[in-house]
């Protein structure tokens, strides 16, 4: 898949998010990456924040650099085996890496995840 379609992927997922979470978003820089650095460790990274989560900046947080989301291409389209499961993917991969730029931790996101993913089961099921 092309980096563009990728990335019109990554925004369309952004753009996605409700209004009131989008509006909060603030000093933050979303990028793509072919695979993240070390990936030969055995482990599939398909995003990461780097950063000051959102509930730790205090009243002087300020003059600094941009928090970070970085979505790895590579990892993702290696899970995938269509252009819609790749779409899919990335949705739930910035909505993860989101997660963390609120203060959400790991376990939280993926008991949130997997709520998110029987709620959709059922529906589909109906």
């Amino acid at each position: 898949m092309s980096r563009e379609k990728f990335e019109a992927f990554v925004e369309k997922a952004l753009s996605s998010l409700p209004s009131n979470f989008r509006k909060r978003l603030k000093n933050l820089s979303i990028m793509v990456e072919s695979w993240p650095p070390g990936r030969d460790r055995g482990r599939l990274i398909l995003g990461f924040y780097h950063g000051v989560p959102y509930p730790h900046r205090g009243p002087f947080y300020g003059n600094v650099t941009p928090d970070l989301i970085v979505i790895y291409q590579g990892p993702i389209e290696s899970l995938c085996c269509s252009e819609e499961e790749v779409e899919e993917k990335v949705k739930e991969v910035v909505l993860h890496e989101i997660g963390h730029y609120f203060g959400l931790k790991e376990a939280d996101l993926v008991r949130l995840e997997r709520e998110i993913s029987s709620k959709g089961r059922r529906k589909r099921s109906s």
